[in-house]
């Protein structure tokens, strides 16, 4: 009786082994491990028949099918260890060749906007002025009413205005400049008052190669005792020639702004004609008032410029509408 026990362990073996040798994958060699190795397994269903077997053939039994348990169990260990080697060293057809040069990832960089910006509010930080900044949302009474325009004034037309809401008691309105950063501060703060405020604008504007909707502005506002139009020239002066060289020729013309007077534009020579890069003047004594300073002691003057069209200049772009296309072609020049 133990010597056919023993002949049926050998056979069992023989065929676990030839199955375990045609099993190629991590899933059939799992297939192979649950149909001799599992608690269902037909391993584990011999030992569970060793009981039924006469006394004196039990143990011997018992301790075939135990070497042969822990035989099988090696030899599927090593078959799983030799398939995921095998498999590891198998190169897909999309792998990643490590011998290859490194190939540099796209690196972002600064809008061409944000660097104008920042280069202006450079030169006018080196020459004193603390930058600040406001909402773009804001209410009529900070850009227009404070700002000595008045109620009749074209700016105000809806043409050129988004408006939030005009039927609230404090209309409110997108910000069509900067400005109103100039009275926020000039509330807050007494004199000497030295500040650029950059940020976007809004307009109701048909848009073309040098007119856009949404665009940045930079207001610049100093006021002290003593200041006069030579120091507004001198300023700007500076400016002029720290944006576009200092050989840059540079002309003032009389001009009109409701919150100035006098007031002026500012052009540079540009390929051999005058182009306007912003306007300019001294602050007009009722924008002084309007905030509680004494026009009588105090003066000051105030400037506006566009970013973009200074940048149009500087880097010969035709179009302002590339500022806003998201185009990279245009972007991932600068």
């Amino acid at each position: 009786m133990a010597e056919n026990a023993t002949a049926s362990t050998q056979e069992l073996e023989r065929a676990a082994l030839d199955s375990l040798a045609a099993a190629k994958s991590e899933s059939q060699l799992e297939e192979w491990r649950v149909a001799y190795l599992g608690r269902r397994g037909e391993l584990s269903t011999r030992l569970r028949s060793v009981g039924s077997l006469p006394p004196e053939d039990r143990r011997e039994a018992g301790a075939s099918l135990n070497r042969l348990k822990i035989s099988l169990t090696a030899a599927f260990d090593q078959a799983v260890s030799d398939t995921s080697k095998s498999e590891r060293q198998t190169v897909p057809s999309d792998a990643f060749d490590i011998t290859l040069p490194g190939r540099r990832g796209n690196l972002g960089g600064l809008h061409p906007s944000e660097m104008m910006m920042r280069e202006i509010l450079g030169v006018f930080n080196d020459m004193g002025f603390q930058t600040v900044e406001g909402p773009i949302v804001e209410l009529e009474i900070y850009n227009f009413d404070m700002l000595n325009i008045p109620a009749d004034h074209p700016a105000r037309d809806l043409q050129d205005t988004l408006w939030v809401d005009r039927s609230s008691k404090d209309k409110i309105l997108l910000r069509t400049q900067t400005s109103p950063m100039q009275i926020r501060t000039m509330e807050k703060q007494k004199p000497p008052v030295r500040i650029v405020s950059p940020g976007l604008c809004f307009r109701h504007e048909a848009t073309d190669a040098t007119h856009e909707w949404q665009f940045h502005q930079i207001e610049g506002l100093a006021v002290d005792e003593g200041i006069t139009m030579s120091d507004l020239k001198g300023t700007l002066y500076e400016f002029a020639r720290r944006i576009f060289g200092t050989q840059r020729k540079i002309r003032f013309r009389c001009d009109y702004f409701p919150f100035v007077e006098p007031g002026v534009d500012v052009s540079v020579d540009w390929n051999g004609r005058w182009v306007e890069i912003m306007g300019a003047g001294m602050v007009h004594p009722k924008v002084l008032e309007g905030v509680g300073y004494d026009s009588s002691k105090y003066t000051g003057f105030a400037f506006g410029m566009g970013p973009e069209r200074i940048a149009m200049l500087k880097y010969d772009i035709e179009d302002i509408r590339h500022f806003f296309s998201n185009d990279l072609r245009f972007l991932s020049q600068f």
